[in-house]
């Protein structure tokens, strides 16, 4: 009841892990496996070893987290390793999140992992990252369209695309990214950048002194960018952003993802999450006349 399908990959259920949580090294990644997701998308990495910014990097706010990380990677060289050691069961998959600063960087890495992974996730959207980086491209219709095209071009694997919601219409970043050769797309990624001062030092308690806003509190405005980039392509939408339980799950479903990715609620329900989603899931769906998730999509959009 549970299964579906993105880009001719199958999936025990629509839950993914979302890139930047648990997705280091091949223990973690095959932990949340073990723990019922049905895809794993590691960190974002890179080429290139990249240290990232100094702590504090995370930080509490009403309604979820601010993280600025700074996308630190160890590099592909050494990243490799550990996708080598994830462990997917049947209908389950595993995904890698890469980044870079050119088209040929971006190409390069994928290459890189193409055999390693069931899917790539091009991670043009980091609103925190340092300058050349993530948002700078996802913002550019036309830089996005450059990175994809040279992704796409270059492996046989879906290429998934994460899109920024800080643009004045996703949409035009959806279709652009679609037109250049995109198999499928995810978003949001983190809202913002946003600040958050201690008002005993009056200092941003961030290092970096601003980060990505992730939690519950951007959760309406994901839903709302799903369901406007679904009527505007004509590949499948995948939903981040806010997911603390299975209603959650079916407003994205009903909004037009085909499946969805979740991070920020791991840190406070843990990693058993996916099972516990998946039951109440599946409850809701037997009590709502559902035989499967693709009759769940876009429902929204019917009325």
């Amino acid at each position: 009841m549970l299964e579906c399908e993105i880009c001719n990959v199958k999936l025990k259920n629509p839950l993914m892990l979302a890139a930047g949580i648990m997705g280091s090294n091949a223990s973690s990644l095959n932990w949340i496996l073990r723990s019922g997701a049905g895809a794993v998308i590691s960190k974002s990495f890179s080429k290139e070893a990249n240290p990232g910014y100094h702590n504090p990097t995370t930080v509490e706010v009403t309604g979820g987290i601010l993280n600025a990380i700074g996308l630190s990677s160890p590099g592909v060289d050494v990243f490799k390793d550990e996708l080598k050691q994830v462990e997917p069961s049947t209908n389950q998959a595993s995904i890698a999140s890469i980044y870079g600063a050119t088209p040929e960087e971006f190409s390069y890495v994928a290459g890189e992992v193409e055999d390693l992974v069931n899917m790539i996730e091009l991670n043009v959207s980091c609103p925190h990252a340092m300058e050349g980086y993530g948002a700078s491209i996802g913002e550019d219709p036309v830089l996005t369209a450059k990175v994809v095209s040279a992704v796409s071009e270059s492996v046989d694997i879906p290429v998934i695309v994460k899109l920024t919601p800080n643009v004045t219409d996703i949409s035009v970043i959806a279709k652009s990214a679609e037109e250049a050769g995109a198999d499928c797309l995810s978003l949001i990624n983190s809202l913002g950048p946003g600040m958050k001062i201690d008002i005993v030092t009056g200092k941003p308690i961030l290092k970096n002194k601003f980060g990505g806003m992730s939690g519950p509190a951007i959760k309406p405005i994901a839903v709302k960018c799903v369901y406007d980039v679904y009527e505007a392509v004509n590949i499948p939408v995948i939903g981040v952003g806010g997911i603390l339980n299975y209603e959650d799950v079916v407003e994205f479903l009903y909004a037009g993802a085909s499946a969805v990715q979740i991070g920020t609620s791991i840190m406070n329900e843990g990693v058993e999450v996916f099972s516990n989603i998946s039951k109440d899931l599946k409850v809701f769906m037997e009590e709502h006349n559902f035989n499967s998730i693709g009759e769940m999509i876009g429902c929204g959009h019917k009325n």
